[in-house]
């Protein structure tokens, strides 16, 4: 993806996400899952959230989606706008006639949104008839469509199938179809391909891309996998300890990352011909979100902290446009390699 292509992209925003703040009240404290996160995606594009597990990834997708954990989760801040209208100050009822028809999200492990108990047609046809997209044969011939559209080989047989009937890889492309049965306009994918080997993996991502241009969605992709992120997005938001700590694009991500996690990730990757010995590992853990430090929530594993870091959260900081970075070395030079 071209940069010009992917600003002739990132114009007018389908999700506008501002400042979003999403705690968990526990016997143990206060959880800060999300503190503070803000991003925006346009129609046609796809932003990759990326971090290590407990970053905050998929609480920020449910939060989005207004699908937190009750009751102990709650959304303590911020704004989700999506085409213009806050998700937070809508109705449970309200949100049930946007989930599915103007958002819709695919899960990482497909049985979560399969009943075994109901056929592949019927779960297809679901969303179809509940936010009356089509009546009568016209559901069934939705769904048909839908099954046709994510490849399913001879969808019209494949309508009586049980999910238990069918491979790893199918029962993901059954939960695409029923994802985008609606055409919504936001389709958010937590780690889709985790679960499926390396093949199939490759083929849900191309099946991902041509329904994004064929459909125009924007889309968000969530997982820790830095091969989904170069094949698909086309931006990505590194996440640590419920905040953003670097966004920009893909190609100045793998190309040009500032911020020290960032580098810190990619540099555990393991490289083709590489001493697999020789791989670099991140030291310490990732902090406890009940009882978060003053400064930097990555400070207590960077090798670069100052006493700083260890006292104040830094700024954002825009090292060029579309590309802003959250370090307080940043402040004073220009790279950190």
């Amino acid at each position: 993806m071209t940069s010009d292509s992917h600003n002739s992209l990132h114009r007018t925003p389908v999700l506008d996400v501002q400042d979003l703040r999403t705690y968990f009240h526990t016997r143990s404290g206060l959880v800060k899952a999300v503190d503070g996160v803000s991003f925006s995606v346009a129609r046609g594009e796809t932003l990759g959230i990326v971090g290590e597990s407990g970053s905050g990834k998929s609480i920020t997708a449910l939060s989005i989606m207004r699908l937190l954990p009750q009751p102990a989760g709650r959304i303590a801040g911020g704004r989700v706008i999506l085409a213009g209208e806050d998700l937070l100050t809508k109705s449970e009822a309200e949100m049930r006639s946007i989930r599915g028809s103007r958002v819709s999200m695919i899960l990482q492990d497909p049985m979560t949104s399969l009943d075994p108990l109901f056929t592949i047609g019927d779960q297809v046809a679901e969303p179809i008839r509940a936010h009356g997209r089509a009546s009568g044969k016209g559901i069934l011939d939705r769904a048909i469509e839908m099954l046709r559209l994510v490849k399913i080989p001879s969808p019209e047989a494949r309508m009586n199938s049980y999910p238990h009937e069918i491979s790893g890889g199918m029962r993901q492309r059954i939960v695409s179809a029923m994802a985008i049965a609606c055409e919504p306009q936001l389709l958010i994918a937590d780690e889709p391909t985790t679960s499926l080997d390396v093949t199939i993996q490759a083929q849900l991502i191309s099946l991902l891309k041509e329904l994004q241009e064929r459909l125009g969605l924007a889309m968000i992709i969530i997982t820790h996998d830095f091969s989904v992120v170069s094949r698909i997005c086309h931006r990505v938001a590194v996440m640590y300890a419920g905040r953003i700590v670097e966004s920009t694009d893909v190609q100045t991500l793998f190309r040009n990352p500032q911020h020290p996690y960032t580098v810190a990730l990619l540099k555990s990757l393991p490289q083709l011909g590489a001493d697999i010995q020789r791989l670099q590992t991140i030291g310490g853990q990732p902090p406890d979100l009940r009882n978060l430090p003053n400064g930097c929530s990555f400070a207590p594993r960077c090798t670069h902290a100052t006493e700083r870091c260890h006292q104040q959260y830094p700024a954002e900081v825009m090292v060029a446009e579309g590309h802003v970075v959250s370090c307080h070395m940043l402040e004073t030079s220009s790279a950190i390699k």
